[in-house]
């Protein structure tokens, strides 16, 4: 089918994330205020949306600590900059069995499952604008980890992100979390103007191809909002292949250490020069304002 460039683009930036990457680079926040400077720098740049995890201050490790989200969460809307804040919703699925003749019981080591009340209960606490509901079940890279997110805790944890007004922004890692995705609006889950993250290159998803990519680009309803991303080296490359296609983007930290080759990145520098490649591609990089009104969200207020 033809191609129809979106000539007005939002960049969201990652800017964490919970991989193993926070001794790869210095840049890689952890603290919350780091997180959320680093937000605020992000969008300075020219982020419209900034998308956050928390990690353990000391060791980098991924965390739900609610009070480090309100922290964040505090410290970016009490900046002087205007962004959109989308939380992680992703964490809590996390499933290690043990080895391959011994699968149960799970490995304690790295399974944190919890159930889709506390799953969502720092973004009841914190009210984003956005968060993310992964919206299926999948292997990623390691041998006996499983990210963990049935039709039954998805369906909750939508349901609970509705009724907060948090508009979900889902997470499709392959073809067939589309498929849910759509199934969900149909069961009255989530909203019909849905907002979806195409998440490309993630072992084992949808491999980074463009034949992959324009399918899942063709199995997003055309009242649907979408952005996409791919890991690593590929992330700039699909920046200009997500505006080509009529999306918007992310890149950020959480997907990206490099900004050339042998340079580490800040989140910053990447939304510059994503920024940068939107603009000679003849498109617009809009704010945070106009976001909210393409997406129907609702600016909250600094906690008083």
């Amino acid at each position: 089918m033809p191609l129809t460039m979106n000539r007005e683009v939002f960049i969201t930036c990652a800017v964490t994330g919970s991989g193993a990457t926070q001794d790869r680079s210095p840049h890689v926040p952890r603290s919350p205020q780091q997180i959320a400077e680093s937000a605020i720098a992000a969008a300075r740049a020219g982020a419209a949306v900034v998308h956050c995890h928390v990690r353990d201050p000391e060791t980098g490790a991924p965390s739900r600590d609610p009070k480090m989200f309100r922290e964040v969460t505090d410290r970016i809307r009490d900046a002087e900059v205007d962004v959109v804040l989308n939380l992680t919703a992703g964490m809590g699925g996390d499933m290690v069995f043990g080895d391959v003749e011994n699968p149960l019981p799970v490995n304690e080591l790295g399974t944190d499952m919890a159930g889709a009340t506390e799953r969502v209960a720092h973004v009841a606490e914190c009210l984003p604008e956005i968060c993310t509901l992964d919206c299926g079940t999948m292997n990623f890279a390691e041998a006996d980890y499983v990210m963990t997110n049935t039709p039954g805790m998805l369906t909750a944890m939508g349901r609970m992100m509705t009724e907060l007004g948090v508009k979900p922004e889902i997470e499709a890692f392959d073809t067939g979390h589309l498929w849910y995705a759509k199934q969900l609006v149909a069961d009255g889950v989530l909203e019909a103007d849905a907002l979806v993250q195409l998440c490309m290159g993630v072992p084992w998803g949808a491999p980074n191809d463009l034949n992959t990519f324009m399918a899942m680009v063709n199995n997003v309803p055309d009242n649907w909002n979408w952005s996409a991303f791919s890991l690593g080296r590929d992330q700039m490359a699909y920046v200009a292949a997500s505006v080509l296609a009529g999306g918007n983007v992310r890149v950020g930290l959480e997907d990206n250490l490099m900004l050339d080759r042998g340079v580490l990145a800040e989140n910053w520098q990447l939304v510059e020069r994503a920024g940068e490649i939107i603009e000679r591609m003849g498109a617009r990089v809009i704010g945070p304002e106009e976001v909210r009104k393409k997406l129907g969200l609702t600016k909250r207020a600094p906690k008083g």
